[in-house]
């Protein structure tokens, strides 16, 4: 049971990703001492990577932090309420396609980035070597969240400053400042790989059910594992230990 709620916990903030698959996949180790009881566990790895529009676990985000390769770092002013999600209409506010709207189809909170379909596109060769020139795509160029964009007004559709309230059953809803209009999180934003929508899912034979997976089975003590087999096996400790002292 506490295996499975251990696996849940972790699928919650990544879809269908777990993060440790992620974490495994991008890990770079230079050096580790032996995993053995007289060396002290030691690791020197790679802390610092580069984050692009490649998330990383794909083979493009490992070509672009190849070991032994350090790439200057990029200072990011941290988003306290993230507000973009994938599904939203938002206006953009700079370059050619200034004044446009479009939707969210990527979000990377990594570096402050939402790729909008359609919009702010540019041509760039891919697959070229020395007998094949390549091909030409269009690729969306990611925009900023906190200078290049703003979330289009649902009454209007008009592009809105916004600001986060709480309602009456105190949930947490993104409010427009002109209009007063409520901005719902996109149904979009929930899809994964294994469903569109949470309630529309059918539990399969194999599946634990989502109740058996939200039950607390374990309770959080401050006693040892020894403390916890004396209790169960009606041992009281009678001894008195001997003073220790930490310096």
């Amino acid at each position: 049971m506490r295996i499975t709620q251990y696996l849940a916990s972790k699928l919650k903030n990544f879809s269908n990703l777990p993060k440790e698959y992620i974490e495994r996949s991008k890990k770079q180790v230079y050096w580790q001492t032996p995993r053995e009881t007289n060396y002290l566990p030691r690791t020197v790895e790679r802390k610092r990577f580069r984050y692009t529009t490649n998330r990383p676990w794909t083979g493009q985000f490992r070509q672009q932090n190849m070991p032994a390769t350090m790439r200057r770092k990029v200072l990011i002013e941290p988003v306290e309420d993230w507000s973009f999600f994938r599904g939203d209409r938002v206006e953009v506010l700079v370059g050619k396609d200034k004044g446009k709207q479009g939707i969210v189809t990527q979000v990377i909170t990594e570096r402050n980035w939402v790729i909008v379909e359609g919009l702010n596109w540019h041509y760039r060769r891919v697959g070229a070597d020395k007998d094949f020139p390549g091909i030409i795509i269009k690729s969306e160029a990611p925009l900023h969240v906190l200078n290049d964009i703003r979330l289009v007004d649902p009454s209007d559709l008009q592009g809105t400053e916004f600001e986060w309230r709480f309602t009456e059953e105190g949930e947490k809803v993104r409010v427009s400042m002109r209009s007063g209009r409520i901005i719902p999180i996109p149904e979009t934003n929930n899809q994964t790989h294994d469903y569109k929508t949470p309630n529309a899912y059918i539990e399969r034979e194999k599946d634990t059910p989502a109740a058996v997976v939200g039950e607390i089975t374990f309770q959080p003590k401050l006693s040892t594992f020894e403390m916890d087999i004396m209790e169960e096996m009606g041992i009281k400790e009678e001894r008195t230990p001997a003073k220790s002292y930490w310096y």
